[in-house]
């Protein structure tokens, strides 16, 4: 199963984006996914996660309340509606996912990623 992101861009702080992540085939709908980012100089951290089915999400506390994750599992794709951006969420942003639960990918070992969309917040 492969992903590619996309949507990422250059917003001003306050602004909003819509990351996408679309999934190379069905068993998408089977696995619980999550978003994650690699800030400049930093490691890569969790941001959000949800459920097979959509019905349970996760949020780092750094992004509770700005940032929304959701799932299209007809169109194998995963959402992630960012508002209120702030220059500390420039990132790369990255999707990925496994059969199990939404809690369990917040500490998931992946061995493998994608390219990941670039999110420039900046005035």
């Amino acid at each position: 199963l492969h992903y590619v992101e996309s949507g990422g861009g250059l917003v001003q702080p306050g602004g909003s984006l819509r990351l996408s992540c679309t999934a190379s085939d069905f068993t998408f709908s089977t696995y619980a996914m999550g978003w994650f980012r690699q800030c400049p100089g930093k490691e890569r951290e969790f941001v959000a996660a949800i459920s097979y089915a959509g019905t349970v999400v996760h949020y780092a506390d750094s992004i509770k309340g700005r940032f929304t994750i959701s799932r299209d599992n007809a169109k194998k794709t995963l959402y992630l509606q960012m508002d209120s951006l702030s220059p500390e969420d420039t990132a790369v942003y990255y999707c990925n996912g496994e059969a199990g639960p939404a809690a369990s990918i917040r500490s998931a070992g992946f061995g493998s990623w994608g390219q990941g969309t670039q999110v420039t917040v900046s005035s």
